[in-house]
Parts: C-alpha cells; sequence; structure tokens
C-alpha cells in the first residue's frame, strides 16, 4: 500500500519498539514521519517545525502530560492539524472527541492507522 497523498506525521509513544515499527511502516509507503518518546518531545518537534500533518500520540506516557493533555495543547495551538489518539488501557468515544480527531485503540492493524491519517488528510 502506498499513500496517495504523502503527510508529515509525529509519533508519540514511549514504547521504542512501537514507535519504530509506525515509523518504518509510514516512511515505507511515503509518509514522513517524526517521533518523539513523551509529549514534552513532542510540543520541541512541533515548535520547531510548521509542516506537521498528523499527530499520531499514545495516551499513557511518561513526563509533564498524557496524550490527550498533549492532544488539547496541540488542537489549541494548531487548530487545523489531524490528530490520532491510541491506547490499550483507555477507550474513548470518538464522538466526544474535537473535530479532526480520530481514537484508534491499541492493537491496531496498521492498515487502520494507515487509512484513519488518509481521512484525517482529506
Amino acid at each position: 500500500m502506498v499513500a496517495l497523498n504523502s503527510a508529515v506525521v509525529l509519533i508519540v509513544e514511549d514504547e521504542p519498539l512501537i514507535r519504530f515499527t509506525v515509523l518504518d511502516v509510514l516512511e515505507d509507503i511515503g509518509h514522513v514521519a517524526l517521533e518523539a518518546a513523551n509529549a514534552d518531545e513532542a510540543l520541541v518537534v512541533l515548535k520547531g517545525r510548521q509542516d506537521i500533518d498528523i499527530l499520531f500520540t499514545d495516551v499513557n506516557m511518561a513526563g509533564s502530560m498524557d496524550g490527550i493533555q498533549l492532544a488539547k495543547r496541540v488542537r489549541a495551538m494548531r487548530p487545523n492539524i489531524g490528530i490520532i489518539i491510541t491506547s490499550g488501557m483507555v477507550r474513548l468515544d470518538p464522538m466526544a472527541l474535537p473535530a479532526n480527531t480520530a481514537f484508534l485503540p491499541k492493537p491496531y492493524m496498521h492498515d487502520a492507522l494507515i487509512s484513519t491519517i488518509a481521512s484525517l488528510m482529506t
């Protein structure tokens, strides 16, 4: 599967194996993948890059804030960025999420992540 519209995706995941796997999958289909191990690192990346299309964040992470708090902060900073929140611990009601935000429960298939990115890019 090859991405039709290339996106710049910031992957925020504290589990290195998951983060690297997602990074490889997205780069293999033509997306630009950036990475951060926690919300604090993600905010540094976001401040340095204005071209990020999608934030893909886990909920449970070490650091000053969790993925939900990060998503709210990013939404306030950049209203047009697409946000995908993932978790194996909590379930979020997709209907309760802000516009241009999706919830992807863990474990997820890579095809589901790819199609979610595509849907947020349209």
